[in-house]
């Protein structure tokens, strides 16, 4: 992912919607970039206090809606209490298998059910905006444990 452009989005979307550009927010956003797969807003809060930043947890979550507004991140609930977030700049459509035993998420690219979805909205005359697919199940690991 090229951080450069993820910045320039971020900074336009901030201007456009007339919000303040603080050095927080980019604290935050390069703190999501630097993220591999899913995270709560709890701990990159705790990420960044550990890492020497005074970001506030509000600031956090504030962040995080922002940048999911502006297409930076996704944000998930896999039959949890709490929200997750991941990249999605520059990333590809996937969907998600969530195993209820262990917490594991596998990610998954299915080209079949794009082909699915794309035909769905043009039979309803339907402009899709995003999409996201949940399975939850159990995993391989925890099949075997039975």
């Amino acid at each position: 992912m090229d951080i450069d452009a993820a910045k320039d989005n971020f900074t336009k979307y901030l201007k456009a919607g007339n919000y303040r550009i603080t050095p927080e927010r980019f604290q935050v956003l390069e703190s999501v970039l630097k993220n591999d797969g899913h995270f709560d807003a709890d701990g990159l809060f705790l990420q960044l206090k550990s890492s020497g930043s005074k970001v506030s947890r509000a600031t956090v979550y504030n962040t995080l809606e922002l940048l999911q507004d502006c297409g930076l991140i996704s944000k998930y609930r896999f039959g949890e209490n709490h929200s997750r977030y991941e990249k999605a700049f520059g990333r590809p459509h996937h969907d998600h298998l969530i195993c209820l035993e262990c917490g594991d998420i596998i990610e998954f690219v299915s080209d079949k059910l794009t082909k699915i979805q794309t035909d769905v909205c043009k039979e309803n005359e339907f402009k899709s905006q995003s999409s996201t697919l949940q399975i939850f199940g159990k995993c391989k690991k925890c099949q075997e444990k039975e």
